[in-house]
């Protein structure tokens, strides 16, 4: 059986930004039965549905090809003022348009949020749930993971803590099942 390809979407683009850093731990901790790449998106103009008459913007054709032949997605985001950071919103919506053409439906995802205060970016990954519910993507409802106190999970090498990477091969097993569920 081919590996299920699976894009990564990770709203945040600082260069140290801990989301990616995580997000790069999961994909070496994936099996050889789930292709994991990450998707960039900051380089998507914002949608404009206006833009989306006659030709659209390269990037977004490009985006929304990946998407369309994606089996499945995993979300990595901090939480801006309680939200969903703009470029992952940006992603979400690039990907839905234009009206009746959602590349995202019917795909499984899961969510992971990662910040730097305890709370684990709650509020962000609670609203990125909500969108995807719109948008027909069956999350992953367990085991949720919100991931506090980031600055502290890695030592002076780089080097993630063992119990959070252990945490981490749980999450990744449990998608994986996921993603394998019969849709």
């Amino acid at each position: 059986m081919a590996a299920k390809q699976i894009y990564i979407l990770v709203g945040s683009l600082r260069e140290g930004s801990f989301n990616k850093k995580i997000a790069n731990e999961v994909v070496k901790l994936a099996s050889q039965n789930l292709a994991c790449e990450i998707l960039q998106i900051g380089q998507l103009t914002h949608y404009n549905e206006d833009l989306d008459q006659g030709d659209p913007p390269l990037a977004w054709v490009q985006f929304r090809d990946k998407i369309k032949k994606a089996d499945g997605f995993l979300f990595f985001t901090p939480e801006y003022n309680r939200g969903v950071p703009a470029v992952l919103k940006n992603a979400l919506d690039v990907g839905s348009r234009p009206y009746g053409k959602n590349a995202w439906a019917g795909k499984p995802g899961a969510v992971i949020s990662v910040s730097l205060s305890s709370l684990g970016a709650f509020g962000a990954n609670h609203q990125l749930r909500q969108s995807m519910v719109f948008l027909d993507v069956p999350m992953m409802p367990q085991p949720e993971a919100y991931i506090g106190n980031a600055q502290n999970l890695f030592d002076d090498t780089g080097n993630l803590a063992k119990d959070t990477k252990e945490f981490l091969k749980t999450f990744i097993g449990a998608y994986e099942n996921w993603v394998n569920r019969p849709w």
